[in-house]
């Protein structure tokens, strides 16, 4: 499905991945509403693609895992630009490291899952009735691995993945195109909220994914989004080597997890040396 003349939600679109999501997708030819919940991030991504692409991009503050910030990104994006027809449900924490609150476990779940489960009932029923439309979720390589230290993420990520899952099985007949980015290590500031955290778990989050491959920057991730979308292929992953880990996985799992442990002291071991 290609994005030029169509209309796109960025969600995290801030910064980040999403801030060069919705620059690709301008730079390709589409119409973007950037959410963030900093407003102020997503008005300034907007305004440095409107220098480029004048009146590409509206900014839009608001918390995406609330079901009447969703619809009123949609109705945004409708007076603006036209029925959406892309929905790139990117928004994510790490939550809090370890076993946290119930409260952060809430929180985890509500932004990295169900923030896409209330988009997608918003928006696929009207693309069954169109025959088209085209959901990206950004989980990451955790969802299909797992993330050391942070439970809340790699839950929710495990999660996002199998809701992307089912989108495709049970709509992709219809029309509805579903695609799920899984990512290992970006430069975002995402990567490194663990580190900051003051929390040894969260510095091992932080730590796992910055020595297990290359740290790609938000633009390369961007393209590889987009690629993947002209292919209206369902798993994309910039890092070819989570794609050789899955493997391993599910061809020995106890094997796997074996060496996840051994992994963990590793890194545990060469922090306290």
């Amino acid at each position: 499905m290609k994005v030029a003349e169509r209309v796109a939600i960025v969600t995290g679109g801030g910064g980040g991945i999403g801030g060069a999501l919705a620059a690709a997708l301008a730079e390709a030819g589409a119409n973007v509403v950037v959410a963030d919940l900093d407003a102020e991030a997503a008005t300034a991504v907007a305004e440095a693609i409107n220098a480029a692409y004048p009146g590409a991009a509206v900014g839009r503050g608001g918390d995406v895992s609330d079901t009447e910030t969703i619809r009123e990104l949609i109705v945004l994006a409708q007076e603006r630009y036209g029925p959406v027809d892309f929905y790139f449900a990117n928004a994510g924490i790490t939550g809090a490291p370890g076993l946290p609150s119930e409260a952060d476990w809430d929180q985890a779940i509500d932004v990295n899952l169900r923030s896409h489960i209330r988009a997608a009932q918003l928006l696929i029923p009207d693309w069954v009735r169109r025959g088209e439309g085209y959901f990206v979720s950004t989980a990451s390589a955790a969802g299909l691995l797992t993330q050391l230290g942070a439970a809340t993420y790699s839950v929710t990520k495990h999660a996002a993945v199998g809701f992307a899952e089912w989108l495709n099985i049970t709509y992709g007949d219809q029309g509805v195109r579903v695609s799920c980015l899984c990512p290992m290590g970006v430069n975002t500031k995402l990567l490194y909220a663990g580190e900051q955290s003051g929390d040894p778990l969260g510095d091992l989050a932080t730590r796992a994914v910055t020595t297990a491959g290359e740290v790609l920057e938000p633009a390369d991730v961007a393209a590889e989004v987009l690629a993947a979308i002209d292919d209206e292929r369902f798993l994309i992953l910039p890092h070819p080597v989570v794609l050789e880990m899955f493997r391993h996985k599910a061809g020995d799992y106890d094997r796997w997890l074996r060496g996840m442990r051994r992994y963990q002291r590793g890194l545990l071991d060469s922090e306290n040396s």
